[in-house]
């Protein structure tokens, strides 16, 4: 399961609106026709300038960062993994792609993978629990939660990957229930078979107690921006949210050779 927080986000500006005294929101793609660029002071005065702003005509949402783009005048504001991009003065709200004309590149897809992007090797494999086939000298790094129904997907197609390290993260944001199935899987005797039997099998976890990392792991999450489950990342950074066809798993899987 993913959550929608573009939709949300949207929902909480056009709530905002009607204090703007008319519509300041539109949709659309934009299309950098030239580059720009401004000076570090100019720049500056700029972003702050956005934060008040955005601050006083969309009370309540918190702006990660500011950024200038290669269109003259057009910010990027960031808000989570979601971005938007805006005249200094906060009067208008693009929701959209930002696009080099010249090059065809689409900027905003390659600042979203930029922002996605993990150090897989300062992750704290040891909060996960590990699996491994084959020799398994490929790694791959997966947030689940133990009722989602595309992390059991993307099980079911993982069982004809070989050669694999996985690491999972039990990510239980679900439900209650779901705490409760990471705690009793943690606190198995057997981990991996556990986990198993579960994704695979529909074998519930039998109940045990004892401390889990599920705090710790969630605030990673948060730290890291996981907005739904599951989120999977390989060992080059990079990050897919959602179930992969094999074909995309066993691809990714191979460039790290």
């Amino acid at each position: 399961m993913r959550f929608n927080f573009t939709g949300l986000l949207g929902a909480a500006l056009l709530a905002s609106m009607p204090f703007l005294g008319g519509p300041v929101m539109a949709q659309a793609n934009v299309l950098s026709t030239q580059s720009g660029s401004s000076s570090s002071e100019a720049t500056v005065l700029s972003t702050e300038s956005i934060r008040k702003g955005f601050a006083e005509r969309f009370p309540g949402i918190e702006i990660a960062e500011v950024n200038s783009t290669p269109f003259p005048g057009l910010f990027e504001v960031r808000i989570g993994m979601d971005l938007l991009y805006t005249d200094v003065n906060v009067d208008y709200i693009l929701q959209g792609s930002l696009v080099d004309a010249k090059t065809r590149k689409d900027l905003t897809a390659q600042r979203l993978e930029k922002l996605s992007q993990v150090s897989f090797d300062a992750l704290p494999l040891e909060l996960a629990i590990k699996q491994v086939k084959g020799n398994g000298a490929r790694k791959m790094a997966i947030f689940e939660d133990p009722n989602c129904g595309y992390c059991k997907r993307l099980h079911q197609t993982l069982k004809d990957v070989d050669n694999t390290t996985i690491y999972t993260f039990l990510f239980p944001i679900l439900s209650p229930d779901s705490e409760v199935k990471a705690r009793n899987i943690w606190c198995a005797p057997d981990q991996a078979a556990t986990w198993r039997a579960w994704m695979l099998d529909g074998k519930t976890p039998p109940d045990a107690n004892c401390a889990t990392p599920v705090d710790t792991v969630l605030a990673l999450g948060k730290k890291l921006m996981v907005q739904g489950t599951p989120a999977i990342i390989f060992a080059d950074g990079s990050r897919v949210n959602g179930a992969m066809p094999l074909d995309d798993i066993q691809k990714k899987l191979d460039a790290q050779n």
